[in-house]
């Protein structure tokens, strides 16, 4: 049960405010102090919901209690009582950190709304404090979840190419094979950024039909076409205030990278079916797998449209041109696999390692990480290099 602090050298009156209060609040335990001395030494001793002091008391007056308790305890709430109320008084409380100043004789009522008030800014506190403790926790989980593993002289290349385009707007195409890690180099730039805070919306464009690419991206508005049942918001406004990547660029339709081109021009979009315009703040980042060159060249990709993509391009090389990760990225991979298995972290010997870069890896590290799953699944206790020739095929 949370508790409320009364300090008061008079107990006629710290008994009637215990008493009027008590009915009003039955899920606090009230706790009695005579000075402020004493006072202190309970806010010492544990956290309080709330304190009630009286200004004049023996040892220790109340505002010196305030500033010390808040010193001691900033999330402190208090609120002042004072048979001596000036306006002197009550500044100088409010502004040492007291919630409210009331004056004797006191009003009964506005102490109950004044203290009913303080509990719920102090619960509103605790909620976003737990919230933040939430966000923090959840954001540690997506951090590791993409975090760029390995000590190679081509990743940390990207690194820093990643630590510098971070801090700007600029747009940022990322080039490479598939599951070479494109999507972390996206997701470590936008958190790296000032846009961190704000949603990182994701668009696999090759997944998505051509017929259906341009209301996915811009939203459409309800009987624009067969289907469109009711309103629908695009992928670039859920990401206003963020960044929307733009994953296989190169899959998308002329119609739809016409489409982008003026929404990346002029900041805005217009759904499916709609003469409106929407203005969206948002950091345009883009992947893609194939040779944009030769796209352009073919006419399957529109070259101004490439241009506004690629103010920087942070290109990342297929696992076999950095074979030194290998060994970092399977200890990350088996920690993370065991955990999903709930079993015990299995070891790799050095053998194991050796043979893995002895491999060819034409499926990067997304086939790496199948690979560990299925050595830790059907190898022994520790890993070997007969484990990896038993049950890896190349």
């Amino acid at each position: 049960m949370q508790k409320i602090l009364i300090v008061e050298d008079e107990k006629a009156i710290s008994g009637v405010l215990q008493s009027i209060l008590s009915d009003e609040l039955t899920e606090y335990e009230f706790v009695i102090a005579e000075d402020g001395l004493e006072g202190y030494k309970q806010v010492e001793k544990e956290d309080f919901a709330l304190v009630i002091s009286d200004i004049k008391m023996p040892k220790l007056s109340g505002t010196e209690l305030l500033k010390q308790s808040l010193t001691l305890k900033p999330e402190s709430t208090f609120i002042m009582i004072s048979g001596h109320a000036d306006i002197d008084s009550a500044v100088s409380c409010l502004k040492d950190g007291a919630y409210d100043f009331i004056s004797k004789p006191i009003d009964i009522n506005r102490l109950i709304t004044s203290v009913k008030n303080a509990l719920a800014k102090e619960s509103l506190k605790k909620e976003n404090k737990n919230l933040q403790t939430e966000n923090k926790t959840l954001k540690r989980k997506v951090s590791k979840k993409y975090q760029m593993i390995g000590e190679s002289a081509g990743l940390k290349k990207i690194q820093d190419m990643i630590e510098k385009v971070a801090v700007s707007d600029a747009r940022v195409l990322i080039t490479g094979p598939n599951g070479a890690g494109k999507e972390l180099v996206a997701h470590a730039i936008h958190n790296q950024s000032d846009r961190a805070r704000g949603p990182m919306v994701e668009v696999n464009c090759a997944a998505i039909p051509s017929e259906l690419i341009e209301s996915e991206l811009f939203g459409h508005v309800k009987g624009s076409f067969t289907g469109a049942i009711k309103d629908k918001q695009g992928k670039f406004e859920q990401a206003n205030g963020g960044t929307i990547f733009l994953d296989e660029i190169g899959d998308m339709s002329l119609i739809a990278q016409a489409k982008v081109l003026r929404a990346l021009q002029e900041s805005k979009v217009s759904p499916v079916g709609s003469d409106k315009e929407i203005k969206v703040d948002v950091r345009v980042l883009a992947a893609t797998n194939k040779n944009m060159q030769k796209e352009i060249e073919a006419g399957r990709f529109r070259e101004d449209l490439y241009h506004r993509l690629s103010v920087i391009e942070i290109y990342v090389p297929p696992l076999d041109e950095r074979k030194e990760d290998i060994k970092s990225l399977v200890e990350h991979f088996a920690g993370i696999i065991s955990d999903e298995h709930g079993t015990a972290p299995k070891k790799f010997d050095d053998k194991a390692i050796e043979a893995l870069k002895a491999l060819s890896w034409t499926g990067n590290i997304r086939e790496l990480r199948n690979v560990v799953e299925r050595l830790i699944i059907l190898g022994g206790n520790t890993v070997s290099a007969d484990d990896v020739a038993s049950f890896v095929r190349k």
